[in-house]
């Protein structure tokens, strides 16, 4: 992808499944990274040439400001957000207000507010953002309230940061995964993509999750000169879950006259 090499990216949630494939990717491609977790162990795994590590809680404006800064410090610019960090915080209709707070600022507040520390950096390099949507943002999920509210309004924010940023030569578009092998479904599985992947079938056109890579190929590409005139949209990578419909990849007629 052109207009990538030699830049420098910052990754909120960089130690993730997702945040790692992305890290990698961008290396690959000539990007030096700085990692923002408050995973420590995992993050300053990750160091190498190229790669750097921060620890960031973006419920913090100090060390969202000592992200920027220790950025510059290390690479001498910023070219591009990437916002993977999230929070899960869900009890859907029995959320306390705690919670609710929490997984807003996480998932919706911090990456403003480190916008703003890093905008006149993204404006000299005309830089690009990118923020993490999902499926859930479209549809109701049963029990699921706190992360499907949060994930739509990244999806306004997006389109809202890319038309006021537009005069700064900043684009901002954000990704949409479908169900993807990351910590979560890591976690909630005990490490079994097989099964993961045969619950994710029916819901998924392509008959399975997508892994981080594909998600990490989809970031570059809003992130290169290859998407110079994209900005204020959503990529759905999803394997056409967004697509399908109620009614599944199964022929409904049939299921009538049976």
């Amino acid at each position: 992808m052109k207009g990538l090499h030699g830049k420098t990216a910052i990754v909120p949630g960089g130690a993730t499944k997702i945040g790692q494939a992305i890290v990698q990717a961008f290396s690959e491609a000539g990007v030096r990274v700085m990692v923002a977790d408050i995973a420590e162990e995992a993050g300053k795994a990750m160091v190498r040439d190229g790669v750097a590590f921060q620890r960031c809680d973006l419920r913090s404006d100090e060390d969202i400001a000592k992200l920027v800064t220790e950025t510059r410090k290390e690479f001498g610019r910023i070219d591009f957000l990437v916002n993977v960090a999230c929070s899960y915080l869900d009890n859907g209709a029995a959320t306390t207000r705690a919670d609710w707070l929490t997984a807003l600022d996480i998932n919706i507040v911090g990456s403003v507010m480190l916008m703003q520390a890093a905008r006149a950096d993204l404006a000299a390099t005309r830089g690009a953002i990118v923020n993490f949507g999902s499926i859930s943002s479209r549809v109701a999920q049963a029990g699921r309230w706190v992360y499907p509210v949060s994930k739509a309004a990244i999806l306004q924010l997006t389109r809202n940061q890319a038309m006021d940023l537009a005069p700064d030569g900043i684009r901002v578009n954000a990704v949409s995964p479908g169900w993807t092998w990351s910590n979560i479904m890591d976690q909630l599985t005990d490490g079994n993509r097989a099964k993961t992947d045969s619950v994710a079938a029916p819901f998924h056109l392509l008959g399975r999750v997508a892994n981080p890579e594909e998600v990490a190929s989809a970031v570059l590409f809003l992130c290169s000169d290859d998407a110079s005139f994209i900005t204020g949209t959503d990529l759905c990578v999803d394997g056409g879950y967004s697509a399908m419909g109620p009614e599944q990849a199964v022929p409904a007629i049939p299921k009538l006259m049976s």
